[in-house]
């Protein structure tokens, strides 16, 4: 599969969904690149969010005041840059790129509250929106094929056992240096698994027409090779 296989047929928008550290954004952002798409990292988007609440007062001590936290969306610019280096977006935060403190354990702890606020998911939502008009485009998150893109042409649903998703962010974590415990992480992805799928606004859910993907397995080419088939028959339908 390479991006040739964009060229001379239509393009269509793929929503992938799926719970956290499940290997969504690496998958998104490989399937994009082969195709020729736009990758769009939504959770990227909230976690954005979350680090400005933190570094701005809203969040302090694990306590969220969300009063506060709305009352800055409008001073919120967020936006993609492609970075050469990585050969994949960077995210920026009025035009300073946050891509790598977006990743801390203290914005992975506050994600799914800052997330769960209706204001907040609105306003990210219709960015969203906005961003896949044009179609040609891989979106990942928890809300993409039910809330955001519920017609997208191809949803996917991925998964993964909660211990390989948690060595899996152990290891990134650890690459970055950062001195967090196997243990802790577990725990923030139970915690973060709940969350997600009772909070009141959009709960991460599987679309019906979703096909799913158990990638604990499965290395990103066995997963790039999985999807060749169907989405080749989904770009001749």
């Amino acid at each position: 599969m390479n991006s040739s296989q964009s060229n001379g047929t239509k393009k269509i928008v793929i929503a992938i969904d799926g719970f956290s550290s499940g290997g969504k954004s690496t998958f998104a952002r490989l399937l994009a690149a082969r195709l020729g798409y736009i990758f769009i990292d939504t959770g990227a988007m909230y976690r954005a969010v979350t680090l400005y609440g933190i570094e701005h007062g809203a969040i302090k001590d694990g306590m969220l005041d969300r009063d506060a936290l709305v009352g800055m969306l409008d001073d919120i610019d967020i936006s993609f840059r492609f970075n050469p280096d990585r050969q994949a977006s960077d995210i920026y935060v009025n035009g300073e790129c946050v891509e790598t403190r977006i990743r801390g354990i203290d914005v992975s702890d506050m994600v799914s509250k800052v997330s769960s606020i209706p204001a907040v998911r609105e306003r990210l939502v219709a960015q969203q929106q906005r961003m896949g008009r044009g179609k040609g485009i891989v979106m990942d998150g928890r809300d993409i094929g039910t809330v955001v893109f519920p017609d997208a042409e191809l949803k996917l649903f991925m998964t993964a056992d909660p211990k390989v998703r948690a060595l899996r962010r152990f290891e990134e974590l650890k690459l970055k240096g950062e001195n967090v415990s196997l243990e802790q992480i577990e725990r923030n992805i139970m915690e973060r698994d709940l969350d997600d799928q009772n909070r009141e606004v959009s709960p991460l859910r599987m679309a019906p027409d979703a096909i799913v993907l158990n990638n604990s397995n499965m290395t990103l080419e066995q997963q790039m090779e999985w999807i060749a088939p169907i989405l080749e028959e989904k770009l001749r339908a």
